[in-house]
């Protein structure tokens, strides 16, 4: 949900109306080509994607999409892979889980894509898993930070993307022992793997003891006054957050309210500066002092060279739509898929394109590397700490990497970033 911009201003009456609106976008198909795989032709590949085009989840992540399009259109305009054009189906699901099982099975048996793309949400993309399983379809770069897609046995063709919640918050739980350690700490969690994954992170370096409070909501009940003032009572002082930003701004603009103002530090899904600072409106300098955790390139960093690129991309491709953390996170998904099309040769297999996921030569914009390996199908595995300073929202201290998901321990990221290649397109095996 996964892992910061230009301002735009709403009342702060709108946050929960925000994101519960929306379209739908979808088509085409693919015949079989001398590679044998569906969606694949000599000329082009079809891929797809199940996305919250609207409903509670849309702030912000409604944006995702286009970017990854945005990313794939400027590929195809410097000649594909491998000879190839990618067309990406969005369908919309509105963060429903039963609208999710259907638009997933007319992507797959309908339209015959190569594979699914970035579909969005843990509640979502939890209900089709067996689906894809069933008809062998890679299933990459899962848009949710949940622990469920690295399950290289029971679910060989998934495949993650973002630093799993479990890691985003041991990196949390380590900055409030070096530096909040004297603060009672608390939790608000979607009520869901989401949730439960953050959680588990925190209690892992805190100790359970070390989560005073903790408190749930479900996206279909946008009154989160009972669960703040629980928050209240229990006097909390730093509120770890596992929200989608509408409901982080939920959480803020009710809290001021309730004259509540806790040290609130979120999950990278929940904590992208431009669409909170959009929901809150007048009431966006709440935001000042905001901690979130983040493992791709800053979007409010100019220097990074993958930041040229991508709003180079944003502004020729995707209309120069106001270019925030979610942009960023659309074109690295874009990047990565085509990395691995390019990695796995112009013979195009499903089990090829598995094989290459499982090989670890991904290596694309991001804060550490994806760790994929024939056993391990998390994605990035480590993150960094951000603040909201005036209108900027920005990295400070160490790039912190994580043992695995299960284990303790989090250390300094050694590693280098990687830069991009010329054009900004991988190169063809």
């Amino acid at each position: 949900m996964p892992s910061s911009l230009p301002h735009l201003r709403r009342s702060v009456t709108a946050i929960a109306s925000l994101g519960l609106i929306g379209t739908l976008a979808a088509c085409g198909g693919g015949s079989d080509s001398a590679a044998s795989a569906p969606g694949v032709t000599d000329t082009s590949i079809v891929v797809g994607t199940h996305q919250p085009l609207t409903g509670p989840a849309a702030a912000g992540y409604s944006t995702i999409s286009p970017a990854t399009k945005a990313y794939f259109d400027y590929v195809n305009d410097n000649g594909g892979v491998h000879g190839r054009t990618i067309k990406y189906l969005v369908e919309d699901d509105g963060y429903n889980p039963a609208n999710t099982q259907t638009v997933v099975r007319e992507l797959v048996l309908k339209d015959k894509v190569f594979a699914i793309v970035n579909g969005l949400g843990t509640p979502t993309h939890t209900g089709v898993l067996d689906f894809l399983k069933t008809n062998k379809v890679p299933d990459l770069f899962v848009a949710s930070g949940s622990r469920s897609w690295n399950q290289a046995e029971k679910y060989p063709t998934t495949f993650g993307f973002q630093a799993d919640y479990t890691t985003e918050t041991k990196v949390q739980a380590t900055y409030i022992k070096e530096n909040l350690a004297d603060k009672k700490v608390c939790f608000l969690g979607q009520d869901d793997d989401f949730g439960q994954d953050a959680l588990l992170g925190l209690t892992q370096v805190l100790g359970e003891d070390g989560v005073a409070e903790r408190q749930k909501y479900v996206t279909s009940n946008t009154n989160v006054a009972p669960q703040i003032g629980k928050l209240k009572a229990a006097g909390c002082e730093v509120v770890s957050l596992a929200t989608v930003p509408g409901f982080t701004a939920l959480a803020i603009g009710t809290a001021a309210r309730l004259k509540f103002q806790p040290q609130w530090i979120s999950t990278s899904v929940g904590a992208d500066y431009a669409t909170l600072s959009a929901a809150l409106g007048e009431a966006a300098p709440l935001l000042e002092g905001f901690l979130s955790t983040n493992y791709l390139p800053s979007a409010f960093d100019d220097s990074d060279p993958w930041i040229t690129l991508f709003k180079k991309i944003n502004k020729d491709y995707n209309g120069d739509k106001p270019f925030t953390g979610n942009t960023v996170y659309g074109m690295t998904v874009g990047y990565l898929f085509v990395q691995a099309l390019q990695e796995t040769g112009k013979d195009l297999t499903r089990e090829g394109l598995v094989e290459t996921m499982e090989s670890g030569a991904l290596d694309g914009p991001g804060l550490t590397s994806p760790r994929y390996s024939k056993d391990d199908h998390a994605g990035y595995g480590g993150a960094q700490m951000a603040k909201v300073t005036g209108d900027s929202q920005e990295y400070f201290g160490p790039v912190y990497a994580t043992d695995d998901q299960e284990g303790t321990e989090v250390a300094v990221f050694d590693g280098e970033a990687t830069a991009p290649p010329a054009k900004g397109i991988p190169a063809a095996k």
